[in-house]
């Protein structure tokens, strides 16, 4: 259970700040004046905010993960050394829901946010590296093709037209090229930070963890290393959440966490319990004790997690943990 000792860090007048995202303008609130405002979310309007923000100096400043329409606001308020911290939005509806506030606008919204952090833990979000930041945005984009090429195989193998299939290759063999250009651009990176490339060294030398894994965990889960196995487990979101009351005992059952490190987490997964040893042999255990194969493969996702976690944090490659 997380611990509420953070809360005490605040005095009981502190100011806190609550920013309502879209595309086109940020709804700001502060519990100070309880004044709203709204400015636009580009350069100019995130600038002027900035400004006002820092003379107003608040203990917190909240705003949800809006699709990526938050990200300049988040990175322009922590350049500027403002106690900023982007939530899940799930969680900040849970907490209007408690709160009683049913209604949804904007303006509420952003009030809801500045009442936020007064009750629930926060940590402030620290600012991005540029080379991290562009680690991050190469191996999305290195998603996004790769779903928009596995939508034209999907499409190429319902046997089309001539003129339709020659179309579809075309398109395919452009996405072809642009997947391989962004993985020599992540490789050229990942070798300019002396980290990262032992990193990535640490964790392809695992059976079955090949090198678009390795990158994806770094650019999706940059902790891994350097946190606890629980709490690694926990932000990936392969750690099983109990979820008992009373005399009833429900399964446990996986959520949350990280989408894209938990999907590159099965891939690697599913390799590993066909070409690693040690992955292999305890989830044939687990299938004949009985354990469905998802189930089993998840927890083949929680192991090698815990494994590639350790291996990072001792600076170790596979033979040197196996034998350890």
């Amino acid at each position: 259970m997380q611990s509420n000792s953070q809360l005490s860090d605040f005095h009981p007048d502190a100011c806190f700040v609550g920013i309502d995202v879209s595309s086109s303008h940020l709804d700001v609130y502060d519990t100070a004046g309880q004044m709203h405002r709204r400015v636009h979310n580009n350069r100019e309007g995130i600038a002027a905010l900035c400004r006002q923000l820092v003379e107003l100096a608040p203990a917190r400043i909240i705003l949800e993960a809006s699709g990526g329409y938050e990200k300049q606001a988040l990175e322009s308020l922590a350049q500027a050394g403002l106690p900023v911290c982007r939530v899940n939005p799930r969680q900040v509806r849970d907490f209007a829901r408690a709160c009683g506030i049913l209604s949804k606008t904007d303006k509420i919204d952003a009030q809801v946010l500045a009442l936020f952090p007064a009750s629930i833990p926060t940590r402030q979000q620290p600012v991005p590296e540029p080379q991290a930041r562009k680690l991050a945005d190469l191996c999305k984009r290195h998603r996004q093709l790769v779903r928009m090429k596995t939508a034209e195989d999907n499409r190429l193998a319902q046997s089309p037209g001539k003129a339709v299939a020659a179309c579809i290759r075309k398109v395919r063999d452009c996405l072809k090229a642009q997947i391989a250009l962004l993985l020599r651009e992540i490789a050229q990176l990942l070798e300019t930070n002396a980290a990262w490339a032992r990193t990535q060294q640490i964790v392809t030398s695992v059976p079955g963890v090949g090198p678009i894994t390795a990158q994806t965990l770094q650019a999706y889960l940059p902790e891994l290393g350097q946190l606890s196995r629980q709490k690694i487990c926990k932000l990936a979101g392969v750690a099983p959440l109990n979820r008992d009351s009373g005399k009833m005992r429900g399964k446990r059952t996986v959520w949350a966490g990280r989408a894209a490190a938990r999907s590159i987490l099965y891939m690697a997964a599913l390799s590993a319990s066909r070409h690693n040893p040690m992955i292999r042999t305890f989830y044939r255990r687990l299938i004949q004790r009985g354990k469905p194969p998802k189930v089993a493969l998840t927890a083949c996702m929680r192991k090698l997690l815990v494994i590639l976690n350790s291996m990072i944090k001792h600076d170790q490659l596979w033979i040197a943990h196996e034998t350890a």
